[in-house]
């Protein structure tokens, strides 16, 4: 049941991923050439979004964890908001200051779950490593945009 709710949460942040498309906006923006494809941003997010879970569950499970379950309920709010800023504001630099502050948590709660469970520190590492690149990206984009 435990991970059902941390599920739910991730389908939630995943919501804003269909209410704010890219569309016409974004698609007239220049980006640079490591820009993934777009049919790769759902997939990777799904991946995510199913290891964020997992990796959520397994922290409920280990002594000690209320920390990083924190750092976790703080990751899904910023990861939620950042959607709609970036593709339904279209405000890029404010984008990419969430999306710094998300970076810091997620690399604070990937250590922080390390030191507690190398299987749910690794669970989470490839969020991190998604988040540089979706960071590059932001900053890319913020600097050739203006």
């Amino acid at each position: 049941m435990t991970f059902y709710i941390f599920l739910i949460a991730c389908c939630a942040a995943a919501t804003t991923g269909v209410m704010f498309k890219p569309g016409a906006w974004y698609e007239s923006l220049q980006k640079p050439r490591f820009t993934p494809p777009n049919w790769l941003f759902p997939v990777a997010w799904t991946t995510i979004y199913l290891l964020l879970a997992w990796a959520g569950y397994r922290l409920t499970l280990l002594p000690g964890s209320e920390t990083v379950l924190a750092l976790w309920a703080a990751q899904i709010a910023l990861n939620t908001l950042w959607t709609p800023v970036f593709f339904g504001a279209n405000r890029i630099f404010a984008a990419m200051v969430i999306l710094a502050v998300l970076w810091v948590v997620v690399a604070a709660m990937v250590v922080m779950a390390l030191r507690l469970d190398i299987i749910t520190g690794l669970i989470l590492f490839p969020y991190l490593v998604w988040l540089c690149v979706a960071a590059a990206l932001n900053f890319s984009i913020l600097r050739h945009n203006r």
